[in-house]
């Protein structure tokens, strides 16, 4: 009887120990709820007991999460539509808290962080999207940080992915970066050609000093075009040569204007003879001298270019 009382109590005894024995993983700590309300402090790594049926444990895991942030898509403040996602990187300091005080700490952090890149894409330029990441990390940092220290999370570190842009502005970008880069090209080359044509003037006005050099430099020309096997033939035409022929062209003396001769004063132009003074050949008959004005007259009597061709009086056969 004893003997069988004895065993019942282990019995009894070992299925309390197995039903209470708990083992809490070094990344992890537990939370103990006692019929509803926690129970003493955060339950440490290791081997802990807990009171069966009335007690219950709920473990919480410290290690880093590793949270991606689905592609938001909004409209910075230039105006431009675009899609960013994100990382974020946060751990829990304070089990009690992230059980307690938030119902689901993880979707909690999420939905948080999708509010704030929101946030982040509305209050920024696309320049700083591109270019100046590591402010806008800080300050996405920053904002999810503030509700979540009441969670009993702590954000680590927040970092922006990828920034989708339309197509159109895709192309617009490119063109704008080529522009830049032939405007920088541009720039080189007018430098080289300005550093190229000083040390020109400098090599002219050696060369202006001792005429030789000219010579030598025309001679290092031609070797240089008849190094290379071609069929071009290069002929030096020395330059004094046709200064000379332009000055003897032009002579000593200075060429004599040619006056244009007079043109002689064309006949006044009277009224159409009448078909009445037609002759029956049709011929207008040459008028008489007598018969032009005295002004003409006088003009025929003193050209003698127009008396040549003045017309005379048929003789009269009667």
């Amino acid at each position: 009887m004893v003997v069988e009382l004895i065993a019942a109590v282990l019995s009894a005894g070992a299925l309390y120990f197995v039903a209470g024995a708990r083992v809490v993983q070094q990344f992890e700590r537990g939370v103990v709820f006692r019929l509803g309300k926690v129970r003493g402090g955060v339950r440490t790594p290791g081997f802990t007991m807990i009171v069966p049926v009335v007690d219950r444990m709920r473990k919480v895991n410290l290690q880093i999460v590793t949270m991606p942030v689905p592609a938001q898509e909004g409209i910075t403040r230039d105006n431009v539509t675009v899609k960013v996602d994100a990382v974020v990187y946060f751990k829990v300091v304070n089990a009690t808290d992230a059980i307690i005080n938030v119902e689901d700490y993880r979707f909690a952090v999420s939905q948080m962080a999708q509010t704030s890149l929101r946030s982040i894409i509305g209050k920024s330029d696309l320049d700083d999207l591109l270019s100046n990441r590591e402010k806008l990390n800080q300050g996405l940092e920053l904002m999810i940080d503030s509700p979540a220290i009441g969670w009993g999370v702590q954000i680590d570190r927040v970092e922006i992915k990828d920034v989708s842009l339309p197509e159109t502005m895709k192309r617009s970008m490119a063109r704008q970066a080529e522009s830049e880069r032939e405007r920088r090209a541009r720039i080189i080359n007018a430098d080289a050609e300005f550093q190229a044509s000083k040390k020109l003037a400098d090599a002219a006005a050696v060369m202006s000093d001792t005429p030789a050099a000219l010579q030598l430099r025309l001679l290092q020309t031609v070797v240089a075009v008849a190094a290379e096997k071609n069929s071009t033939l290069v002929l030096p035409f020395p330059v004094e040569l046709l200064r000379f022929l332009e000055r003897a062209q032009q002579g000593p003396y200075p060429a004599v204007e040619q006056q244009p001769a007079p043109r002689a004063a064309a006949p006044p132009r009277g009224p159409a003879p009448r078909a009445a003074d037609l002759p029956e050949s049709g011929v207008p008959s040459a008028a008489p001298a007598e018969e032009f004005p005295a002004d003409l007259r006088e003009t025929l009597a003193a050209d003698p270019l127009l008396e040549a061709v003045r017309p005379q009086r048929p003789p009269d056969v009667s």
